[in-house]
């Protein structure tokens, strides 16, 4: 299967995309990488990605893919520039976009990034700079300006945010520096191609047929393997990637999060769990096996009323099994039930109305949680604390993914999301 991530570079209809072959979904975003449909040999198109309204693409994900025998390759967009910082390791770049990256002629995420529809199609709104050096070239090849204006022009547009980069913008800098010939000449390739000059979209085609018609061109690197691995990245996976049981296919981290939030009894669940872990360290660990309250006293002897949860804070290590059935010891199928209405409203909002959970107000997240721990907005970080979150703000974020659902019951959506 080839799985291509993509939107205002390449529309779904593209005939390029309309084989049973690609699976074609929308711009990638952080945690895509780890879906599990995405299987060994399969090979991953990343074209457009999300950027500024959703956390972007990582690149340890892609190296998680790469060494787990994914095929990677980018071009035009994000894609091409995700490619030009992995090669070393093993992803494929494919493109003029992507070798202008990797020589180094161009470096700034503006030369490919662009305003989007936040529809269904992902329209583009605005021009990416790759794509008025294209038609800059195509300009001085046809005596419409020489080199030295076309430099300059170059800067007057980059010099315009790449969200207001419109094409009422792209001829109103024409105008202001008397390209005018330019305007004309430009309006007139347009009228006759809409395509004209788009280097993004004619690289996005050819990476999509070099992965249909052709093996991959590098395979996955051993040195992927051996170095993405992070407790960032291993967080992720929790988060991201569910497990081939019986249970379901809910994520792990996912699980947890929400019995974190959700479940008043929690902090009594993280004790349990903190207490397990100081009698069973790992054997990994050169701690000795002791009572949680004998460990505080030897920690921390100055503080020995300081609360167990504030003393240590460590990262629980979801694929242990004792660690999954401690916490998540009070879990019932109710809450799974609600975890999965919560992720469909997530994936309606996205692809029916562009809206992506990330972009819920801090302050509707704040006014929910306060209600949900029952507390004041100055004390939010005890109860953090308390149910294993180092800081408030990440019960925040985390409780942003079950938001849309929960406000949607609600019929407060339209107020909480930021537009």
């Amino acid at each position: 299967m080839i799985h291509v991530y993509t939107g205002p570079t390449l529309g779904s209809g593209e005939p390029v995309l309309c084989t049973p072959q690609v699976k074609v979904h929308p711009p990638a975003r952080h945690g895509d990488l780890f879906d599990p449909a995405i299987a060994e040999g399969d090979t991953v198109v990343v074209i457009d990605g999300a950027y500024h309204q959703a956390p972007a693409l990582r690149h340890k994900e892609i190296l998680a893919a790469l060494a787990r025998g994914v095929h990677v390759c980018g071009a035009a967009s994000i894609g091409a520039l995700r490619a030009a910082e992995l090669a070393p390791y093993g992803m494929t770049g494919i493109g003029r976009v992507y070798r202008a990256y990797a020589s180094g002629e161009i470096d700034g995420d503006d030369e490919v990034a662009v305003g989007q529809d936040p529809g269904g199609e992902y329209a583009r709104l605005t021009w990416p700079l790759v794509n008025l050096r294209e038609v800059l070239r195509h300009a001085v090849a046809e005596h419409i300006l020489d080199t030295h204006r076309a430099a300059e022009l170059v800067q007057e547009w980059h010099a315009v945010y790449y969200a207001q980069r419109t094409m009422g913008a792209v001829r109103a800098v024409c105008q202001r520096v008397g390209a005018g010939a330019l305007e004309r000449w430009l309006m007139a390739r347009l009228a006759a191609d809409e395509h004209f000059g788009d280097v993004k979209r004619a690289d996005a085609i050819e990476a999509v047929t070099a992965a249909r018609t052709a093996p991959p061109l590098q395979q996955p690197s051993a040195t992927a393997a051996g170095c993405w691995s992070t407790a960032y990245s291993r967080r992720w996976v929790s988060f991201f990637t569910a497990p081939h049981t019986g249970e379901g296919v809910l994520p792990i981290g996912l699980r947890l999060s929400y019995q974190r939030l959700f479940d008043p009894a929690f902090p009594a669940v993280w004790m349990a769990w903190l207490e397990h872990l100081s009698r069973h360290p790992g054997p990994e660990e050169a701690d000795e096996a002791m009572p949680l309250a004998s460990r505080l006293q030897q920690v921390a002897p100055a503080a020995a009323s300081l609360p167990a949860h504030l003393a240590f804070r460590p990262e629980p290590d979801l694929s242990d099994p004792a660690t999954k059935a401690l916490l998540l010891m009070r879990e019932t199928p109710a809450d799974r039930t609600a975890i999965t209405r919560y992720l469909d409203a997530n994936h309606a909002a996205r692809t029916q109305a562009g809206h992506c959970h990330e972009a819920i107000s801090t302050e509707a997240a704040h006014h929910t949680l306060l209600r949900l721990w029952d507390t004041s907005p100055n004390a939010l970080a005890g109860p953090a604390a308390a149910c294993g979150y180092r800081t408030a703000q990440q019960a925040l974020d985390e409780l942003k993914m079950f938001m849309t659902g929960l406000l949607a019951d609600q019929n407060r959506l339209p107020e909480a999301v930021a537009r």
